[in-house]
């Protein structure tokens, strides 16, 4: 497999190489040379296969050797070991829930997926990895469990002081060994920009073997492709043919992935974009004009991104055409008060409790079906964490019917512990060359 950057096309590395560096030092992102489209057999018979099968199938096909057979059904067998099941709500209307991996939110996908790969190919007697992680919520749960430990590697997290519940901040301050988190005075921007400054920092990286755990890294985007491929599946083993995607997007990797298997064959006839007011993707769409904002908190906390990293990849996708990527991809956007009616909706329709990021989902499959009355095709919107996460939007009858899942509850009893630190890049840098 042979990567490029986004902002240099004549660039090539491995996929080693893109793993362990995460972003190219002319701060692109890497994205495949060659993007396979799987055979129409295989799409075909696909609901013949369990969700392993078609995990191998995909990725085999991006990684192109880069791993052998028997070690990357080894890496899959180990990673998706939980369920990812598309649940009907009403005849054309469909929940995907990816909430059912150890940190409940769709990260763990990508993160386990990830931390695997990286212990694949660290080598005995090698510098010490440095994972470097920006959440805004879901994120750093998923790599904290992942990358949990894992020999040879140290991971660092940084979140927003306040911006990130209760149950979210315990799932990244309550790790120990080798996880280490930092609350930062600041918003995800904030967070995510010191990582990035990390990155380009040549004498930091003279000194540490940095690498990002963070959806810039193609080993996180590439097996977030998988659940669109398997729940495809579901849909014609339930007797569906034509398929939307209503899918929560923030830092916009989980749509970009759905994007990707799109060019590798997956029939899709439209993909949303539902973000919260943080929404500099649903502006571009209507006016043709990239303008980024400081984030804005909503109860959709993991969505909250005004410089949504992975756009550069989706406008690579598609070769800057802007026309040609709006025939597949229509956005939205809402307020903390229609999500919270969205989550109220979805109950007194389906008695189904949906997190805040679920229910926007939700709200734009909605409005996506009401402008286009005629279309013939099963809507399926993305719920990615479970509502456990976030008790203080739902009524008390709501939260009375909530299943807390016992690694839950075993979280309350540890203790948790994050280093205070402003948005100044050198407090950053210091403590990276000092703390350890």
């Amino acid at each position: 497999m042979k990567l490029y950057s986004t902002n240099n096309h004549d660039l090539n590395v491995d996929f080693p190489t893109a793993v362990f560096n995460s972003m190219p030092l002319d701060k692109g992102l890497y994205m495949p040379v060659n993007i396979p489209v799987l055979d129409q057999e295989f799409i075909q018979q696909i609901d013949q296969y369990t969700l392993p099968q078609i995990a191998f199938k995909v990725a085999s096909a991006l990684l192109d050797h880069a791993i052998p057979a028997e070690d990357l059904q080894k890496i899959i067998d180990e990673a998706f070991n939980f369920d990812a099941p598309v649940v009907p709500l009403e005849a054309e209307t469909y929940v995907l829930e990816l909430f059912h991996g150890p940190s409940l939110a769709f990260k763990d996908f990508g993160a386990r997926f990830m931390s695997r790969i990286m212990a694949y190919f660290l080598k005995d007697g090698e510098q010490l990895l440095d994972v470097l992680v920006a959440t805004s919520g879901d994120t750093g749960g998923a790599v904290a469990l992942g990358f949990l430990g894992v020999p040879n590697t140290r991971v660092t997290i940084l979140y927003p002081k306040g911006k990130v519940s209760e149950i979210q901040e315990l799932q990244l301050c309550t790790n120990g060994q080798n996880i280490h988190a930092i609350e930062v005075e600041g918003t995800f921007d904030d967070c995510q920009h010191l990582v990035k400054q990390a990155f380009a920092d040549e004498e930091l990286n003279r000194k540490l073997r940095l690498t990002s755990a963070n959806s810039i890294n193609i080993s996180r985007l590439i097996p977030q492709t998988l659940y669109y491929f398997n729940a495809y599946a579901q849909l014609r083993r339930a007797g569906k043919k034509e398929v939307i995607f209503s899918v929560p997007s923030g830092n916009f990797g989980n749509i970009a992935a759905g994007l990707l298997a799109y060019k590798m064959g997956l029939p899709v006839k439209q993909f949303i974009a539902a973000t919260n007011v943080n929404d500099t993707v649903p502006r571009y769409l209507k006016t043709g004009i990239y303008e980024t904002r400081p984030s804005v908190q909503t109860y959709a906390n993991a969505m909250d991104v005004g410089a949504p990293s992975n756009w550069v990849r989706i406008m690579d996708l598609f070769n800057q055409d802007k026309a040609a990527l709006q025939e597949v991809l229509k956005s939205y956007s809402y307020t903390d008060e229609e999500t919270l009616e969205g989550i109220h909706s979805i109950y007194d329709r389906f008695a189904y409790i949906a997190c805040p990021h679920t229910a926007i989902a939700w709200l734009a499959l909605e409005d996506y079906n009401k402008e286009n009355p005629q279309e013939n095709a099963t809507g399926v919107f993305l719920s990615t964490a479970h509502a456990c996460k976030f008790p203080d939007v739902f009524s008390e009858e709501m939260s009375s019917k909530i299943q807390v899942p016992a690694q839950v509850q075993e979280l309350t009893a540890k203790l948790k512990h994050a280093e205070k630190m402003d948005t100044e890049y050198g407090s950053f840098k210091n403590y990276l060359t000092t703390f350890y």
